[in-house]
């Protein structure tokens, strides 16, 4: 057993809304937890723009936009029965 554990209050495929920052009122299903970081991943929120270089998937490399890390205590889960 891992004594280690993080609990936290959302897990992946959740429905969550961001109560705080720059993203605030944003909906979104979580893609990720990092709870050794605090930080989770919501689809469609917080897209951030990332240089990557030439590779077998982008052989031209380029730009590509992807979702940034939000500090959990920024979210807040959403009662799907509520809607």
């Amino acid at each position: 057993m891992n004594r280690n554990k993080i609990k936290t209050h959302v897990k992946r495929n959740d429905e969550v809304e961001v109560i705080s920052g720059a993203h605030i009122g944003a909906r979104g299903k979580v893609l990720q937890v990092f709870p050794e970081k605090g930080h989770v991943l919501i689809e469609g929120v917080r897209l951030i723009k990332k240089a990557t270089r030439k590779s077998e998937d982008l052989p031209d490399g380029g730009i590509i936009e992807r979702e940034g890390p939000i500090h959990i205590s920024n979210v807040k889960l959403v009662n799907n029965e509520s809607k």
